[in-house]
């Protein structure tokens, strides 16, 4: 390490070292979107059909590549390292959902409420046809999508099961989280039910003191919480609707999974491979969290299955 260089780093320990719990993850968020401006990334605003705004995030040129984050999430927090390699190739779109990041909608809060969303974001664009990969909730809003195959050229859904989950799994869910219902894991109350739900999504622990587990609470769970458990009730209604449709009339897809996902378990994902007839890549010493826990492994596989 040059001098430079270390002096850098003393400089950047000693910020973090004096920041707060509140100031340390706005410090991380403010530091991702500089990193995207950095790479020509730009925030956009778009006023909803049925009010309401959605954030979304442009960047690169070439091929339209749309990235739809999960459950809890947003745009940057689930993408920003595969955003950063892909917008080199593609023109990546990201967007913050209704009700996650800096969207809300003042629709129903439902997967159809969200595919909407994102049908306007793309038409404001211009963009007939786009490649689509969503990750968890996001994989079931790229599997209503591909509903459209006039739409969608190719899909790439990352732990989640499309309609192929039961309410059987969603007991055994429960019983392996220690919740009464899906919503009780999805959408916190506290930083201890935080903690509860990264322990679930992420295959190695997430060891954090409470500030910042607070702050996580506070940034990414609190805002918007009845719309969120509305969504995650409102699923398995949506899960009979996306079930009618024959699996042969979709685009082609392609299936990644975490080895030891204790959200959507690999069982999952081989069924949905086979009703799809869809390659699975499996990645060992991986829970439900794909794109944070290995984003050089899904950029590559992107890159080669989209082209």
């Amino acid at each position: 390490m040059t001098k430079l260089n270390f002096a850098r780093f003393i400089a950047l320990f000693m910020l973090i070292f004096s920041l707060s719990g509140c100031e340390l993850v706005d410090w991380k968020a403010k530091q991702d979107e500089s990193d995207l401006h950095d790479a020509g990334y730009q925030a956009h605003y778009l006023p909803l059909e049925e009010g309401g705004s959605m954030k979304y995030w442009v960047g690169g040129t070439g091929e339209p590549l749309l990235l739809i984050h999960g459950f809890g999430g947003s745009a940057i927090s689930t993408w920003k390292n595969e955003m950063l390699a892909l917008s080199k190739q593609y023109r990546v779109i990201a967007p913050d959902l209704p009700w996650f990041g800096g969207s809300y909608s003042q629709g129903t809060p439902n997967l159809t409420t969200q595919t909407d969303a994102v049908w306007q974001m793309l038409d404001a664009l211009k963009i007939d046809k786009v490649n689509v990969a969503g990750i968890s909730y996001g994989g079931f809003v790229t599997y209503n999508m591909m509903l459209e195959p006039n739409r969608v050229k190719k899909g790439v859904i990352i732990a989640s099961p499309g309609p192929l989950f039961s309410d059987q799994d969603l007991e055994a869910l429960c019983l392996r989280a220690g919740v009464d219902k899906p919503e009780d894991l999805f959408v916190p109350e506290n930083q201890q039910e935080v903690r509860r739900l990264f322990d679930h999504v992420f295959f190695e622990p997430k060891k954090m003191p409470d500030f910042i587990a607070e702050q996580i609470y506070s940034n990414y769970f609190s805002p918007y919480k009845n719309e969120k458990r509305l969504l995650i009730q409102s699923l398995p209604q949506d899960r009979d609707r996306i079930s009618s449709y024959s699996p042969s009339k979709l685009p082609p897809s392609l299936l990644i999974w975490g080895d030891s996902d204790q959200i959507f378990p690999l069982s999952n994902g081989i069924s949905l491979s086979e009703y799809l007839n869809s390659a699975i890549i499996v990645i060992p010493d991986t829970g439900h969290g794909v794109t944070n826990e290995q984003p050089e492994i899904v950029t590559k596989l992107l890159k080669s299955y989209i082209g």
